[in-house]
């Protein structure tokens, strides 16, 4: 994945592994969700802003990890929260 130069938040991706398989929350309350994304950070992985609980959202202003990546099979494609930047794949 290529990264926007104007994303000031590269340095803080590392190479993780998600930590479950659906939102680390919903799935501990049994609530369900739209969409995935990763922490690129942590692996922490949390439902998008669709999702009622928005819990990839929450992570970021909780512990301050910025970049999230969908979660999605298929998707290639990252957000950067604290720049408000798409960032596109390679």
């Amino acid at each position: 994945m290529t990264m926007d130069l104007l994303c000031t938040h590269v340095d803080q991706i590392r190479p993780v592994k998600p930590g479950t398989d659906g939102c680390e929350e919903c799935l501990a309350t049994g609530d369900g969700w739209v969409h995935l994304r990763m922490c690129l950070s942590c692996g922490h992985v949390g439902c998008c802003d669709s999702s009622k609980n928005r819990h990839a959202t929450r992570h970021y202003r909780t512990v301050g990890h910025p970049i999230a990546a969908s979660h999605e099979p298929g998707e290639d494609w990252a957000w950067c929260y604290a720049d408000k930047l798409m960032l596109d794949p390679a």
